[in-house]
């Protein structure tokens, strides 16, 4: 490691040469680019576990990003990047299987939908600090259906409008996920491919958010040709988001971005 003295200020790549700052100087630091070339790492034998791990994580990630298309959208809400955690949800789930070898061990969710439950897509203001009522809600296999219970909600209490916005609205998903399983050759596939990363959203009309609104039901359906494909495999994922807006140009209301809170209601 060497420092650079002198007028020059450069930040990235020159030939073999790797220039940047550290958090606790402000000097320039100077280093060879070091490490395994991508040819060593894909052939060598020292890399082998290096390997294995490598083709897992493809399937954590694969997990994760279908994880969020079940969210069917809601994670627009979220005040914090959702795909690390997503992506270490899967991995645990992942290193529970004690039957399949390192780098070819499966990945199922159906076993461990609890740990989906809950979960949250914002930290600065969870949705049950957002929306103070005791939401909850129920799946219907076999109908591939779920009915989200809202009590009776005044606003001045049950809602924290923090931004002080003039609307709100609710909005309701339901989504699918299969469980991920690796094959022979080391490659990651969903179970039942057609259900894998599917969902289906219901939009509330924007409110008022002084407002005095009576218990409700939101019910949302996936699509019933999917009825005979639904297997043991399969997760639904029922997420729920309170989402703030404005009035726009046109003098509608409209939603601003990252004004609101979610989270998974329930996967079963």
């Amino acid at each position: 490691m060497a420092i650079v003295k002198g007028p020059i200020q450069l930040e990235g790549n020159l030939g073999n040469l790797s220039f940047y700052k550290r958090r606790d100087s402000d000097k320039i630091i100077v280093r060879t680019k070091g490490g395994a070339s991508k040819e060593k790492i894909k052939n060598s034998p020292a890399f082998k576990g290096f390997r294995l791990q490598q083709n897992e994580w493809r399937g954590c990630t694969a997990l994760a990003s279908k994880l969020r298309y079940a969210f069917g959208g809601l994670h627009r809400i979220a005040d914090y990047n959702l795909t690390p955690a997503l992506n270490a949800l899967a991995k645990n789930i992942q290193k529970t299987d004690e039957e399949n070898p390192v780098g070819k061990r499966h990945i199922l969710l159906s076993k461990y939908r609890h740990t989906v439950t809950g979960f949250h897509f914002n930290r600065n203001y969870p949705f049950n600090v957002v929306l103070r009522t005791s939401t909850h809600a129920v799946i219907d296999r076999d109908n591939l259906s779920a009915a989200v219970h809202i009590p009776h909600l005044n606003t001045e209490i049950d809602l924290l409008n923090i931004q002080r916005l003039p609307y709100f609205r609710l909005i309701v998903s339901l989504g699918a996920v299969s469980d991920l399983k690796c094959d022979k050759n080391g490659m990651y596939a969903p179970v039942v491919e057609e259900m894998h990363g599917i969902s289906q959203t219901v939009t509330g009309e924007w409110i008022p958010s002084e407002s005095v609104l009576a218990e409700q039901t939101i019910e949302v359906k996936l699509n019933e040709r999917y009825i005979l494909l639904l297997t043991d495999d399969v997760s639904l994922v029922v997420s729920i988001a309170v989402e703030f807006g404005k009035v726009g140009f046109t003098g509608e209301p409209q939603a601003v971005k990252y004004a609101g809170s979610g989270k998974v209601l329930v996967c079963g």
